[in-house]
């Protein structure tokens, strides 16, 4: 069973950082894609970065964490993260994060449980 583990969210002060990783576990195949979402209370789930490439070199973010946030992997772990520098009230949100798993031709994608980050004085 495929298992999706999150941790790192909390409260910050804005300009503050925090780091969140996502663990998978469980699966058969290979690592296809990862990215992070988040959702604000009463918004749409939206998507703050991800890898363009299988390979994990390229990758893309909203504009509205561009320079402040990083998000990277460790193969070896199955391992994503997202570092998130500068802080901001308006980063509030419920974090998640997505991976596409490949076996053969199928892919499937999962969520992980999803973690708080509040930024706030």
């Amino acid at each position: 069973q495929v298992q999706l583990v999150e941790s790192g969210g909390g409260l910050v002060q804005p300009g503050g950082s925090l780091r969140l990783s996502c663990a998978a576990s469980g699966f058969t195949g290979r690592i296809y894609g990862m990215s992070w979402y988040r959702q604000a209370p009463g918004k749409e789930r939206e998507l703050v970065a991800a890898f363009t490439s299988t390979g994990g070199g390229s990758t893309n973010y909203d504009d509205s964490v561009k320079g402040r946030f990083t998000i990277s992997r460790d193969n070896a772990k199955n391992t994503e993260y997202l570092q998130m520098d500068s802080l901001k009230p308006e980063d509030t949100a419920q974090y998640y994060c997505n991976i596409v798993i490949a076996n053969f031709a199928k892919r499937k994608a999962y969520w992980g449980q999803g973690t708080q980050v509040t930024v706030s004085s």
